[in-house]
């Protein structure tokens, strides 16, 4: 007689071979942390919707590390774990239905990203209060630039703010996958951590596998850092990584997002995390005209509106202040009245 507990156990064991290490250590966590204690004690036969509705509520009021609630987005892995694996039961026959299928969570929105503005900061300096996802505006990023010029990872630190990959994407780039005649990157393979452990595997989505167009000054970066490695080591391989330490030791992930910290902290400006810095690549290429379909593209993204929703918030503020600069436009133009002119200037 299967029992939820043993069919996710089995469910979970025919999975090594079918998804990604990662995606495998959060399968892994998903059923033993929470699935198994909450539903492993039920029959599958007799498995029914409510009991899963009551299951996903319970988990739903558990608290993480922290003394934080459950996010709503590890509700919805949670929850996408367990449809996918009473879907495999019903084709097989364990089950005659699917009871995850109608399973309602509660409402949490996911945090979009916000820009550091004027008033935000102000905010962060007097009280330490952040946004949960935060993204610098041009001026942010020009000055973090600006300043960390000499740093040895300048060029990777250029790469992420104005083309967008992601921390793993970076990391794993092979010199192999670096044209720079043509003046291109080719995404296809990322380094992510498993138990911190180093796995090299595919970009995190289908839309992952990519090429991105370099523009002078980034080719210009990559080619002296081609020199430079070619001096220092006597010879580069095409299958060397592109950012490696001065020893010619590769980059840890981890040790890339503790450097970023430790610089932005050093230099005063707003915390974002790493990964905001591929945000902000959304944010620029928007405002200098590039259309929400390249953008998704570049990201890496497998449809717009995963893009849209990201940087929702990011895409407004851009929208706002183009919309302004077309009405200032419109009315250098135009002979306003004096009472209308004088309402403008105010």
């Amino acid at each position: 007689m299967w029992t939820v507990r043993r069919w996710l156990e089995f469910w979970l064991s025919v999975q090594k071979d079918r998804v990604r290490p990662s995606t495998m250590v959060m399968y892994g966590d998903a059923v033993r942390l929470y699935l198994i204690p909450a539903l492993g004690h039920h029959k599958m036969r007799s498995l029914r919707p409510r009991d899963a509705q009551r299951a996903m509520d319970k988990i739903s009021r558990s608290f993480i590390r922290g003394g934080r609630l459950i996010s709503p987005g590890s509700l919805n892995g949670i929850r996408a774990v367990l449809r996918t694996a009473l879907a495999e039961a019903r084709r097989q026959g364990v089950i005659h239905a699917n009871p995850a299928r109608g399973l309602r969570l509660p409402s949490g929105a996911q945090p979009l990203a916000v820009v550091w503005d004027d008033e935000r900061e102000k905010g962060w300096k007097n009280t330490g209060a952040r946004p949960r996802v935060a993204v610098w505006d041009l001026h942010h990023v020009g000055g973090f630039l600006s300043s960390v010029q000499t740093d040895p990872l300048f060029a990777l630190w250029w790469l992420v703010a104005l083309r967008g990959p992601r921390r793993g994407e970076v990391v794993g780039l092979r010199w192999e996958d670096v044209d720079l005649a043509a003046g291109e990157i080719t995404i296809r393979e990322q380094v992510v951590l498993v138990r911190g452990v180093e796995i090299v595997g595919p970009p995190k989505s289908a839309g992952g596998v990519r090429v991105l167009t370099l523009d002078r000054f980034s080719v210009a970066l990559l080619s002296a850092l081609w020199r430079e490695q070619k001096r220092r080591f006597g010879w580069v391989s095409p299958k060397d990584r592109v950012f490696v330490h001065a020893d010619g030791r590769r980059l840890r992930p981890d040790w890339v997002t503790r450097r970023f910290t430790k610089l932005v902290d050093e230099l005063g400006l707003p915390p974002v995390r790493f990964h905001d810095l591929r945000h902000g690549a959304a944010g620029i290429g928007s405002a200098a005209g590039m259309d929400l379909k390249q953008i998704q593209q570049d990201l890496g993204h497998s449809n717009p509106w995963t893009t849209v929703k990201t940087y929702a918030t990011v895409f407004k503020q851009i929208a706002t202040a183009a919309v302004q600069k077309s009405a200032d436009l419109l009315l250098s133009h135009v002979n306003l009245r004096a009472d209308l002119a004088s309402a403008y200037q105010a």
